[in-house]
Parts: structure tokens; C-alpha cells; sequence
């Protein structure tokens, strides 16, 4: 494709805000629209609305039409993840209407699946490619109004009254003015903290959010307060049952800039004068304005067109980069999230399928599987931590697509999250159906709670959490060497009796003298003996302990006894917590925790050494960590804690390294 054709566009989605952007393809320079799916084929309107288009009978259709090379997302909120990935999978570039999707995580996992296809995608901030957003960059740049301090920004109009089933109000379409239009006062807050500090935009170091909500538990109208670490705060607003000025201030230390009507070039979507005021201290005023311009939306249409042609992803600045688009996801979620937002869609009951509308997809095998001793079906040769998620939405996306590579193992703890990350992965399997096809790790007994009859009354709790009567693992998460090691094994072993432990248990953080005592113990009573261990073991030794009553497994001495015991080690910190990447270096001594707990000349020697084994193999240093621990002569399962879909695909890189023992033996020096 060349940029002496047209770009030939489709729409999924025949709403009001699909009329605008048909009209904003008229009057672009680059493109054409070439057809609209729907639903709904026999509507009379459509060819009223689309004279130019062929009208297509589903969302399906689209993707599979070879006259169209882009498509404009322009359904109700919850469905513009799904369709945004089923055009990058279609081999279709996407233009997506604001928000981009619900979260900060269905965002990344879309952008995840145009990153592989090399299709461009981008949001829909019409706003963002007109002519009078280059001009302010340009006053504020050049310093009109002197240092940048605060800015004041809202968006938000009167509906009649709350109408329940209304998009705008509806939980079920993620309906409420923060996702539907609180987005443009953040993310020209962010754009102009951006430009005051020379940056395309800038992410707030802090933000706090409140709202209005309505019975459905959507926001009627909500503000927000923006910090950046360059001084500047700002506030924003927005409402759907609210008039506000909508008009854009922007204060510094020698005058302001008002903006009206900033998002419609202080005119309406056909096109207005671009005005700015500019009003200095000394009472001075100027209008600058860009003059009538061509429909608003016509900008975008061109821009993306303009990123296609040229072979790119994404946006330029001042159009909304994937980085942009992310952060300002961000920010709308901790808005959600201050205000208790969160929709009935994004909740287990709703969220039955991936995020990309299918079934969850069985038989992968890009994570294979072997067996563990004294676990009765076949386990994954990583397990998935999944400590840092708090939502299920968020949550689900990665266990999901873990599982779809053929991962199956999940480490799970009573203290993660104060207990969600358990409620997370009860929701997760009952509604995907996976329970008996997955190995469930529970732990309890964390310090200072360490004693025999904790683990008991924890195991209760954790089992109502998960949604379940079994664990298949059981860790105690520290050891309490105050207490005999026989009344922790007593207390583990009525679990397994009790059939609420069905496979093997053992300790966290536990010494080699603690775990031979308690092993001898079990033999000598008739109890059944601790069968697992879950130390921190990488290519890189612990140091120093990141937390307290930590306890690696590195050594050569815990190894051996590891190798002739052939006792699996569920090890944590696998890939040493970043010492393999470029954020660790001899000379990079800003991380204290790295520096503390994995900075030695052994280490720095074995970092060496994975760096030319990654150089020979065509991989990244962090894959060669990975895979000396699958690489180890006892059953040894890597604990990986990917947050992104990319992090999760890259982790997987490393399962297709099959190191020697020869190539083992080098790596450790």
C-alpha cells in the first residue's frame, strides 16, 4: 500500500459516532469508506446514513472482506477490546473510539495483538490531530503564559434523567461520564504537563478520583485531581447528567490560556475556528485562532492513514501513542477504582469467555507439562503468580492466556492481596470450568501467624476463597524454628487426611536441617513426609535476603541434596527479580534492592556468561536464567509472575531452550 491510494475503511458499528467519522472520511485526504457491518443488514436507515458503503450482514464480515485495510471500532464500550483483536488476528488496522477499552489490561492486550500482527492501531482522540492542539503545544512551549502550574479541564452535558438501560447509564455497557468522556480532560492534562516539560505527554505521579454514582453504579458526574512530578496539578471533570463550560484552562506563572469548547475546535464536529485566549497578568488578551477547518474527525482518518502508509503501529505525537493511550487508561482506572466503579460486564458471572469473546481454548502446548512427583495429573513446567492483579477483568486476561499456551500450575497464598488474589482464581475457574484440570498451590502460616494450629484455620479460609475443597500443593510459607518441627507436619498431615490436601505438601523459606528433620519425623510417626519445597533458586544466589525469614536453594550443598532426593522445588524469584536484564549492570547501582540481594562478582560472573549463551542462541539473557532452572537434574518449577501479555510471551521464549548439562555447568562457572 502506497500513500498514492486510498485507505479503504469499514465500520463495525452503525451509532451516531459512526456517522461522524463516515463524514470525517469524506472529507480526509487519504481515505474512503468502503463498508459498515451490522447487525441489523435490513435497517432502511443505513443506506440514508452510509450512501457510499456496502452494508454487511455481522461483525464477522468485515474482518473477512479483502477491500477493507482499516476499521473503525466504533461499537459500545465492552466490545471494542474484542473486536480491536479480532481485526489484528484478521490482519485488519484499527482506528478505536475513545476509551480504547475498559482497562489499562484490555488496552495492552489489544495493542499485545496488533504488536504481532504489525497492524497499526490507534484512539480515536479526535481532538488530539486538529491544527489548534499543535498551536498550543506551540504557546505553551514557548513559554506564553511562563512556567505551567495548574490546569483546570471538564467535559460533561445533561442527559434528561438517569435512563437505566441507556448506554450512557448502563452497567452492562460500561456506561458513566469517566469512560465516556473523562478521558479527554485527562488526556489533555497530560498532553499539556507533557508540553510544559518539552514531552510529547506526561503521566501523573498521583491521582485522586471521586464520583456521583447512580443505581446502576455508573458515575453521573465525577472529578479528579492529576499531580506530575513536575509541580503541575490538575483538575478534571465530567459528567453525562451535568452541564459544565468545558473549557480548557491553563494557568502559569505569568498568564493563562482559555480554551473553549476544546474538544469540538470550539465549534461542533463539522469543524470551528481553533480559538485559544491568551490573558497575561498585565490584563494583556490575544485570540489565536486556526480558522474553519475541515470536519474533525477528517484529522484522524488521515493520521492514520499517513502512520499506515508509512509502515507504522501507532500515532506520531500530538496523536495518542500506545504509551499515551496506556497511561491514560491508567488514570481512569485508579479514577474507577477511587470511586468503587467497577461494571456487572467486567464481573465473573459476565466475563465467561477471553477477552477476545471466545470459549477459553484447551490443548495448548507452547508450556509443556511433566510430571511432579505425588501430584496425580500432569503439571505445567511453570506455575503463575498472579499476586498483582485486583481486579477479575484485569486478572483473568493472563490466567486466561496462560492456560491457552498450556500452563495449568498456579501458586496462590492466604496473604496476596489480603485474600483477592484467591477470590481471583476461584471466579477464574469456576466460570472457565478448569478446576480438576489445573494444579492449585495454596500456602499459609506467613509469619508472624507461624504455628501448626494457623495453618488449619487459614487452609478454611483460603478454600472459600478459591471456590474449591482441595488444594493440590500445600506450602507453609515460613518456618518457625521455636516450634518442633513435628507439630507442623501433624497439622499438615490432618489436611492431607482429611482429603483437603489431595497431593503433597512442604514449606516455603525452609532450611535443608528443618526439612530432614521434619522428613525423618513423618517416617518415624507413620505421617506422611513433606514431599516439596518452595525456595528461591535462580542462576543468580541470594545474597541477602529480600524479605524477611527468606531462604534460597542455590547453594551447591541444597542442590545436591535437591538432586538426590529428587525433590521438587517450586522456586520464586526465578529469573533473580530483574538481575538478568539491562536494569542490573556493575555500574548501575540505583536499585537497592538488586544491589543488596544479588550484586557479587559470582553472580556478576554468571550474568556474564548468560549474556554470550544469549548472544549464541539467537535469546535474551533473562531466557537463558529461565532456562537453567527448568535445566536442573531434580523436578524444578519456575514460579513466573509475567503482568503483561508481551512479558508472558517472552517468558515462554525460554521453554524451547533445552540447556545441556554441559552448558549448565559453564553458566555457573
Amino acid at each position: 500500500m502506497t500513500a498514492s491510494a486510498s485507505l479503504r475503511w469499514g465500520i463495525i458499528g452503525p451509532g451516531a459516532i459512526a456517522k461522524d467519522f463516515r463524514r470525517g472520511v469524506l472529507d480526509s485526504r487519504l481515505g474512503r469508506l468502503e463498508a459498515i457491518a451490522t447487525r441489523d443488514p435490513a435497517r432502511a436507515s443505513l443506506s440514508v446514513d452510509f450512501p457510499e458503503a456496502r452494508i454487511l450482514n455481522g461483525y464477522e464480515a468485515i474482518l473477512n472482506d479483502p477491500d477493507v485495510d482499516a476499521i473503525y471500532i466504533a461499537t459500545p464500550h465492552p466490545g471494542h477490546a474484542e473486536w480491536a483483536i479480532k481485526a489484528a488476528e484478521a490482519g485488519k488496522h484499527v482506528l478505536v473510539e475513545k476509551p480504547f477499552a475498559l482497562s489499562a489490561f484490555e488496552a495492552d492486550a489489544v495493542f499485545h495483538a496488533h504488536r504481532r500482527a504489525g497492524t497499526f492501531a490507534g484512539e480515536a482522540f479526535m481532538y488530539r490531530l486538529h491544527p489548534v492542539t499543535l498551536k498550543l503545544r506551540e504557546l505553551i512551549g514557548a513559554g506564553t503564559i511562563g512556567e505551567v502550574r495548574a490546569i483546570k479541564s471538564s467535559f460533561g452535558f445533561q442527559m434528561p434523567r438517569v435512563i437505566p438501560e441507556h448506554r450512557l447509564f448502563a452497567s452492562d455497557l460500561a456506561g458513566g461520564g469517566i469512560l465516556d468522556v473523562g478521558g479527554y480532560p485527562v488526556s489533555m492534562s497530560r498532553f499539556v504537563a507533557g508540553a510544559a516539560s518539552g514531552k510529547p505527554f506526561l503521566d501523573p505521579v498521583k491521582v485522586s478520583g471521586m464520583a456521583s454514582l447512580n443505581a446502576e453504579g455508573t458515575d453521573n458526574w465525577a472529578a479528579a485531581v492529576l499531580q506530575f512530578d513536575n509541580g503541575i496539578l490538575a483538575e478534571v471533570s465530567c459528567s453525562i447528567l451535568l452541564n459544565q463550560d468545558n473549557v480548557l484552562r491553563i494557568l502559569g506563572t505569568l498568564g493563562r490560556i482559555e480554551v473553549p469548547n476544546f474538544w469540538f475546535a470550539n465549534g461542533d464536529r463539522s469543524g470551528g475556528d481553533g480559538r485559544i485566549d491568551v490573558i497575561l497578568n498585565d490584563g494583556t488578551r490575544q485570540t489565536v485562532t486556526t480558522g474553519k477547518q475541515r470536519h474533525l474527525y477528517s484529522f484522524e482518518a488521515d493520521a492514520a492513514a499517513e502512520a499506515i502508509f508509512a509502515g507504522r503501529q501507532e500515532f506520531d505525537a500530538p496523536g495518542m501513542s500506545w504509551a499515551d493511550s496506556l497511561g491514560n487508561a491508567r488514570v481512569l482506572d485508579k479514577w474507577r477504582a477511587d470511586a468503587g466503579i467497577e461494571f456487572s460486564v467486567e464481573k465473573p458471572v459476565r466475563r465467561i469467555h477471553t477477552l477476545s469473546g471466545r470459549p477459553l481454548a484447551r490443548g495448548g502446548t507452547v508450556i509443556p507439562r511433566r510430571a511432579i512427583p505425588g501430584i496425580g495429573k500432569p503439571a505445567s513446567v511453570a506455575a503463575m503468580g498472579f499476586e498483582d492483579f485486583r481486579t477479575f477483568a484485569s486478572g483473568a486476561i493472563m490466567l486466561d492466556a496462560f492456560f491457552e499456551k498450556g500452563g495449568n500450575v498456579f501458586d496462590t497464598a492466604f496473604i496476596y492481596g489480603g485474600g483477592y488474589t484467591e477470590k481471583l482464581f476461584g471466579d477464574w475457574h469456576t466460570s472457565r470450568g478448569t478446576r480438576e484440570e489445573t494444579v492449585l498451590v495454596g500456602k499459609g502460616a506467613h509469619s508472624p501467624l507461624c504455628y501448626p494450629d494457623v495453618i488449619g484455620k487459614q487452609l478454611t479460609q483460603s478454600l472459600d476463597r478459591l471456590r474449591t475443597d482441595y488444594v493440590d500443593i500445600y506450602f507453609m510459607h515460613r518456618d518457625n524454628p521455636d516450634v518442633p518441627v513435628g507439630e507442623f507436619v501433624d497439622a499438615m498431615d490432618a489436611e492431607v487426611r482429611k482429603g483437603r490436601i489431595r497431593g503433597v505438601f512442604g514449606g516455603s523459606n525452609w532450611s535443608r536441617a528443618r526439612m530432614d528433620e521434619a522428613i525423618a519425623y513423618a517416617r518415624r510417626t507413620g505421617k506422611q513426609a513433606p514431599g516439596a519445597l518452595s525456595n528461591n533458586f535462580a542462576l543468580a544466589e541470594m545474597i541477602n535476603a529480600i524479605w524477611a525469614g527468606c531462604i534460597a536453594a542455590s547453594d551447591d550443598d541444597y542442590k545436591a541434596w535437591l538432586t538426590a532426593n529428587q525433590f521438587p522445588n517450586f522456586s520464586w524469584s526465578s529469573q533473580a527479580r530483574g538481575f538478568f536484564t539491562d536494569r542490573a549492570g556493575r555500574n548501575k547501582t540505583d536499585n537497592a534492592e538488586l544491589v543488596n540481594t544479588w550484586y557479587s562478582d559470582k553472580n556478576f560472573g554468571r550474568r556474564d556468561r548468560a549474556i554470550e549463551l544469549a548472544r549464541q542462541l539467537g535469546k535474551s539473557p533473562i531466557h537463558i536464567a529461565l532456562a537453567y532452572v527448568l535445566a536442573q537434574p531434580f523436578p524444578s518449577i519456575p514460579l513466573i509472575g509475567p503482568r503483561t501479555l508481551a512479558e508472558l510471551d517472552d517468558s515462554c521464549e525460554a521453554f524451547a531452550i533445552a540447556l545441556t548439562p554441559e552448558q549448565v555447568a559453564w553458566l555457573e562457572g
